[in-house]
């Protein structure tokens, strides 16, 4: 028999967005605030991270965790672990399932926080025998910093991003020998995730540029990679672990299951400045809608959707239709990726799929130039990139797609 009730908000996921926003809604007066996380513990990734930056006086990602659930029970906010949203009954009603049964939570507005994941090896198709030794990122550090396990003797990681040197922490921290790390990118795409390295204290770690890995080896228990250069020669390498970092995707099932439209760029909801969501009183913010930003800009939109929903709560008309807003290559994709008319202009976030030097981003649409922006820098794949919305009121609510491009 499933259980049925009803909140005023229910806020999918408990990492750092869905806990800002939670924060800020039961402060504000909006009612009864209830968190779903299907971990046995809220706090999202930081948990699992012990290296600092996040926040002032080197925080750590644990403890900038405690903080925010803290403040999400503090202000009233009901946060609820183990449970998991595995379908829609209607348009703002959930049906969960967690230790005290199956649930029918109908709320007046849903926002979905659900967080990015990595993609595994099978959704990477690296062919191969299916031994031991095969993680990612969330994974290995779940596995050393929340239940103590033993890993391996020597690891190869692969990728070359900020976290892939998050991984190369926590595997030094298990006491692992770091093989390599090897990464498809050439090794002038990769500076930015050096810098952390430097940070992290892993810097001297051999790194190998422009190579796939071709193939897993070993039966029961990994016992090496075959790699592979773009010329076809191909080298392996002992080891009896694997990392697989990098390459995040939205955690977007949940919206899919109900029906919200989904931004093909991005691969999670479509959202409006406002994190509005196709679907009338649904919301989404933080890397379930844009893959993945750090633990402290989630938190800043989970403070902002805040505003949003509170609006919504209050009367405010629910927009229909939108310009789209898309990025042309080599950028990979923006967010938000709709306006609509009366939308403040907001901050929005861009990747890039190879190394621009300087680039000069231009908005057009229709043939018209709306904004144009210079970026001080070189940016690298994978590395944050972000276009200031005072242009938004420029656009035709009744013309053509806003395109983002590199000029």
């Amino acid at each position: 028999m499933r259980r049925q009730r009803s909140v005023d908000v229910l806020v999918i996921g408990a990492g750092p967005a869905g806990l800002a926003a939670a924060a800020r809604l039961a402060t504000s007066g909006a009612g009864t605030v209830e968190v779903l996380e299907r971990e046995a513990r809220a706090g999202g990734v930081p948990r699992h991270c012990l290296h600092g930056g996040f926040g002032r006086w080197g925080v750590t990602g644990p403890q900038y965790a405690e903080r925010l659930v803290e403040a999400a029970l503090e202000a009233g906010a009901a946060v609820r672990t183990g449970v998991s949203a595995t379908g829609w009954a209607g348009s703002l009603a959930v049906e969960t399932t967690g230790p005290h049964g199956l649930e029918r939570i109908t709320a007046r507005a849903v926002v979905l926080a659900t967080g990015a994941r990595e993609r595994p090896r099978t959704a990477r198709l690296v062919p191969g025998t299916r031994p031991a030794g095969v993680f990612t990122t969330g994974e290995l550090q779940q596995a050393v910093h929340v239940y103590g396990q033993e890993i391996g003797t020597r690891a190869v990681v692969v990728g070359a991003e900020p976290v892939s040197y998050a991984a190369l922490s926590a595997l030094r921290g298990a006491g692992v020998e770091v093989a390599a790390l090897v990464t498809e990118e050439a090794r002038a795409q990769v500076g930015r995730a050096r810098s952390a390295a430097a940070r992290l204290g892993v810097a001297r770690v051999p790194l190998m540029t422009e190579v796939v890995v071709a193939e897993l080896l070993g039966r029961g228990r990994l016992s090496g990679v075959r790699l592979r250069r773009p010329d076809g020669r191909e080298r392996t390498l002992a080891c009896d672990t694997v990392v697989f970092t990098g390459d995040f995707v939205p955690d977007h099932e949940l919206a899919r299951r109900g029906g919200v439209l989904l931004d093909p760029g991005t691969r999670g909801p479509a959202v409006d400045g406002s994190f509005r969501t196709d679907s009338p009183g649904v919301f989404a913010v933080g890397s379930g809608v844009h893959a993945v930003e750090p633990a402290l800009v989630a938190a800043e939109e989970g403070t902002r959707v805040a505003d949003s929903v509170r609006g919504y709560l209050e009367g405010a008309r629910w927009p229909s239709g939108g310009v789209p807003v898309v990025a042309e290559a080599p950028l990979r994709w923006v967010a938000p990726n709709r306006l609509v008319p009366g939308t403040p202009g907001s901050r929005f976030v861009l990747r890039t799929a190879e190394a621009v030097r300087r680039p000069v981003l231009v908005v057009m649409q229709d043939g018209h130039c709306l904004h144009r922006q210079r970026v001080w820098r070189r940016v690298l794949p994978n590395q944050g990139l972000y276009l200031s919305g005072g242009w938004v009121g420029k656009v035709d609510a009744e013309g053509g797609a806003v395109r983002v491009s590199v000029g």
